[in-house]
C-alpha cells in the first residue's frame, strides 16, 4: 500500500481550517491529469488551462492542499541562488541559467499573487543571508563577490548593520539581496488553488496508488480509476512511491518551531525591519523569519528519515535545537515560548541538480528543487505544460538542460548514503546552526 502520511504541524496550522471542496468516484477520462497540488502542479494547471480553454484539467493531490512541501518550507522564493565556495568564470553559464529559472518562477507568482488578490504575506523586497561564524564569513566574501560579478542588486552589510535590521549580535556579516520574496507558504499554494481556471478540476485526498502506461495512461485511485492522454507528475520527493525516480531522489526532513505572535514590545527589540528572513551562508545552519504578523520561525534540523515527517515525539525533542538556536539569537526574549513545531521534506539528488521532462510516452516530470521549490517549482511547472505540447522556450530549454541525476544505491546502503549527505550539510555549521 502507498503511503502518503501529514499532520497538523506546519504553516496550515496558522490558517483556518480547509477541507476538501471536490470528490471523484468510479471510471473518469480526461485528456489532462496532474499527480501533485503543490506549486509545480499548481502552475502546471494553470497554464495547462490557458493553453487548452476547451479540456478538462484533473489535478489531484494525496493530501489537503498545503499539507504538502510546498506548504511546509520555510517560505523563501529564491531569486538568485547560492552557489557556495568562490565563483568562477567557467560556472557562468549554469548559474546564469539556474538564475533566469529562479525569476522567471518569482515573476509568475508576483503576477498571480497581485492580479488574484492572495493574502499570503508576500513581501518581494528580497531577503537576507547572514553568517556567524568562521566558515561562513569566509563564505560570506565569497558570495559578495559573486553577486558583484552576475551584476545582481545587493547591500552587503557587518555586525552592527545586522544587529540594527535584526536586533541580533550574532551574525558578523550578511548581505541583503534584492531579487527574491518572503511568502507564507501555506497560504501561498491554498490561494493558488482557490484562484484555478474553471477548467481545471481539483481533487484534494486522493492518493495514486498505481500508474499503468500505454496507449492511454490508467491511474488507479483508493476511490476508482482514471485514465488519461498525457499526465503530469509534480509529486518532487515522492514520485519513486509511484515507480518513478527510482534511486534519483529523496527527502530530507527539516524542523523549526514557532512562537506566538509577539507583543509590541517585543517586537521592537527586533531592530527596524518588521517582516524579514534570514539564511544562513553555511548550508547547514538556520532559516529565520520574522512574519508579518509578529511571530519569530526557525527551522535548523535536517535529517534522513526515509522521506517521511518526523512524529510528534521526535518533533519535540528536535525543539530542544530549535530552542537552543532561538535564545542564542535572541537572549532578549528567552522567555517567549514557541507555538509549536512543524517538519516538512524537500526532494534532493545527490548531485544537487533537477528533474523536467518527458519520462516515457505522454509521461512528464518536474521536480527535486534541493531547497529552492518556491520559485523554481513554479517555474518548472509553467514550462512543463508548454512542453508536454510541443512547445519552445528559453525557459523550456533552461529546464531541460539541468544535468543527470546521480545514480543512488538501493538500501540499505541508500539510507546510510542518504544519512551520510544531510549529516554532511552540518558539518562546521558552528554558530550558524
Amino acid at each position: 500500500m502507498v503511503d502518503f502520511p501529514t499532520d497538523n504541524h506546519g504553516w496550515s496550522e496558522l490558517l483556518p481550517p480547509r477541507l476538501a471542496v471536490d470528490s471523484i468516484q468510479g471510471a473518469h477520462r480526461v485528456p489532462w491529469v496532474i499527480v501533485g497540488g503543490g506549486l509545480t502542479g499548481l502552475a502546471c494547471a494553470r497554464r495547462l488551462a490557458e493553453l487548452y480553454p476547451n479540456d478538462e484539467v484533473l489535478l489531484l493531490d494525496a493530501r489537503l492542499i498545503g499539507q504538502g512541501a510546498s506548504g511546509r518550507n520555510s517560505g523563501f522564493a529564491v531569486g538568485v541562488s547560492h552557489f557556495p565556495g568562490p565563483y568562477e568564470i567557467q560556472d557562468k553559464e549554469n548559474i546564469d541559467r539556474v538564475n533566469r529559472i529562479n525569476q522567471a518562477g518569482l515573476a509568475l507568482l508576483d503576477q498571480q499573487i497581485t492580479s488574484q488578490s492572495i493574502h499570503c504575506q508576500w513581501d518581494n523586497s528580497g531577503f537576507h543571508h547572514g553568517a556567524a561564524d568562521t566558515k561562513s564569513i569566509k563564505e560570506h566574501r565569497h558570495f559578495v563577490n559573486y553577486l558583484d560579478a552576475i551584476g545582481a542588486e545587493h547591500n552587503n552589510l557587518n555586525q552592527d548593520d545586522m544587529k540594527s535590521r535584526f536586533g541580533t549580535s550574532l551574525y558578523k556579516a550578511g548581505v541583503h539581496v534584492k531579487t527574491g520574496a518572503l511568502v507564507q507558504p501555506a497560504a501561498l499554494v491554498r490561494g493558488l488553488a482557490n484562484n484555478i481556471p474553471s477548467n481545471v478540476r481539483l481533487i484534494e485526498n486522493c492518493p495514486v496508488l498505481k500508474i499503468k502506461a500505454g496507449r492511454t495512461i490508467k491511474l488507479t485511485t483508493s476511490s476508482g480509476e482514471i485514465t488519461t492522454d498525457k499526465l503530469v507528475l509534480a509529486t518532487n520527493y515522492e514520485a519513486p512511491k509511484i515507480g518513478f525516480l527510482k534511486r534519483r531522489v529523496l527527502g530530507s526532513t527539516l524542523s523549526g518551531s514557532f512562537t506566538r505572535i509577539l507583543t509590541p514590545q517585543e517586537l521592537a527589540t527586533l531592530g527596524s525591519h518588521k517582516s524579514w528572513g534570514i539564511i544562513s551562508l553555511h548550508s547547514g545552519g538556520a532559516t529565520v523569519r520574522l512574519t508579518s504578523d509578529g511571530r519569530i520561525s526557525l527551522r535548523n534540523t535536517a535529517e534522513y528519515n526515509g522521506g517521511a515527517l518526523l512524529s510528534p515525539q521526535t518533533l519535540k525533542r528536535r525543539q530542544i535545537t530549535h530552542r537552543n538556536s532561538f535564545e542564542k539569537r535572541f537572549p532578549q526574549l528567552a522567555e517567549v515560548p514557541f507555538e509549536f513545531a512543524w517538519s516538512g521534506v524537500e526532494g534532493i539528488s545527490r548531485n544537487d541538480t533537477n528533474f523536467f521532462g518527458q519520462q516515457s510516452k505522454n509521461i512528464y516530470l518536474a521536480g527535486g528543487y534541493n531547497g529552492s521549490g518556491v520559485s523554481r517549482g513554479t517555474a518548472f511547472g509553467y514550462a512543463l505544460a508548454e512542453y508536454t505540447g510541443g512547445g519552445q522556450s528559453e525557459l523550456i530549454t533552461d529546464c531541460l538542460s539541468s544535468k543527470a541525476a546521480t545514480w543512488l544505491p538501493p538500501r540499505p546502503f541508500l539510507d546510510l548514503g542518504a544519512m551520510l549527505k544531510v549529516k554532511a550539510r552540518f558539518q562546521g555549521a558552528g554558530l550558524d546552526r
